[in-house]
């Protein structure tokens, strides 16, 4: 192992792989610390903190320890995974150092991959790589080229004691079943097979990522562009449009595809924000609350400046209306389904018009429209005001943004 210049942080969590890189640190002359997360999920964890914390004060090295009593809703490993990352993070901040190296082998990289497949997931890297940042902190695994049955044989050979998780030997959870089933049986010729597919797979998606990352400019991607393209593409360029961390399924993805080839107009819901389309180009837009205000008279409705629309002094179109003292107190509100307004040739359904006018279903939801003292829709800005309320000199418009 090269040395590497600055001081690291070393995971440790008491298995052969980690006491392996960090015994291959030391022998490297590598500065660095420890830090070791003890979940209290096994009767041996406090021994193997206590073995960890003994070994680091032999050797003169700083150590880390993350034992609070560890808490958890939904998936433990997740949730771990999650604790013990934002703990090595807030170390490194706090310490000033290098980065954290990671015991991570060849069989981890292997077994992600697999999972990956057997999910039909398309992920932002295929198997595990050798550097990533997360929150701003640089992790490294320099251990990817070696096998699990290497480093424990390094251990051996080097007198390291080591404990074995024994959840690790239980089939119960699919990660086991592959490591099990699928690859500690592989020859080296089959792992070569497989490193390779890797390997071509990542060069494949890096290239793919590149040239697609040119069509989203400004948070926005043209439709025509979009919908020319492969559909490889298309999925790689949607994942990299909507993803902050990967988690979509390529189903998933491809029944979004499915949406934006074939609908003209349509809102996809996604974690906190909506796919939308405006005709021209694919947008992200963050779903607003419904907004209501009241006016009492012509003169509080001078001018008014609100986040969807704005007023001012009447002029004739179809913005315009007539108010009279009888309309008070009026109410700017944001569209209602259902909402109906009665227009010269009859009673006009609001949603009608978006479709005559073709407006975007998300710039419907927050669309503004005037109602009077009596609950009746007098003016929808773009549309026009009701029968009641037009005069060849009107005293107000209002306009939605």
């Amino acid at each position: 192992m090269e040395k590497l210049q600055g001081k690291w942080l070393v995971a440790v969590s008491s298995g052969p792989d980690s006491m392996a890189l960090l015994q291959m640190c030391i022998d490297a002359g590598i500065d660095c610390a420890v830090a070791h997360v003890n979940y209290h999920h096994r009767p041996e964890a406090d021994e193997e903190e206590n073995y960890i914390r003994s070994f680091c004060a032999k050797r003169g090295i700083s150590i880390f320890v993350h034992n609070d009593p560890f808490t958890y809703t939904g998936n433990f490993e997740a949730a771990a995974r999650e604790l013990r990352y934002r703990f090595f993070v807030e170390i490194v901040r706090r310490e000033g150092y290098q980065g954290v190296l990671i015991g991570h082998h060849q069989d981890d990289l292997l077994e992600t991959y697999i999972m990956q497949e057997s999910k039909n997931i398309v992920p932002e890297y295929y198997g595990l790589r050798e550097e990533m940042l997360m929150h701003g902190v640089l992790f490294k695994r320099p251990l990817l080229h070696m096998t699990k049955e290497e480093l424990v044989t390094y251990c051996k050979e080097h007198q390291l004691r080591y404990y074995i998780d024994v959840t690790n030997l239980s089939d119960e959870y699919t990660r086991n079943q592959i490591r099990h089933e699928i690859v500690e049986p592989m020859t080296t010729f089959e792992r070569t097979v497989y490193l390779r597919e890797i390997k071509q797979r990542n060069a494949v998606m890096q290239e793919r990522r590149c040239r697609v990352k040119t069509y989203i400019r400004e948070e926005k991607i043209s439709l025509e562009t979009y919908r020319a393209l492969s559909q490889d593409d298309r999925l790689t360029m949607l994942r990299m449009f909507v993803e902050v961390t990967p988690h979509y399924s390529l189903k998933h993805l491809q029944g979004i595809d499915h949406t934006i080839m074939h609908a003209g107009d349509f809102i996809i819901p996604m974690d906190g924000f909506s796919l939308v389309s405006d005709g021209t180009y694919l947008l992200k837009y963050i779903p607003e609350e419904p907004y209501s205000y009241v006016f009492n008279s012509l003169d509080e409705l001078q001018n008014i400046r609100k986040e969807h629309f704005y007023t001012g002094q009447g002029s004739t179109g179809v913005f315009a209306l007539t108010l009279q003292e009888s309309d008070f107190p009026i109410r700017i509100r944001s569209f209602q389904a259902g909402d109906k307004i009665q227009m010269r040739f009859g009673r006009k359904e609001v949603h009608r018009f978006f479709i005559d006018r073709h407006i975007p279903q998300y710039q419907r939801q927050t669309w503004p429209v005037v109602e009077n003292a009596l609950g009746e829709i007098i003016l929808v800005p773009g549309l026009g005001c009701n029968v009641q309320h037009y005069s060849t000199m009107p005293n107000l418009n209002v306009i939605q943004y």
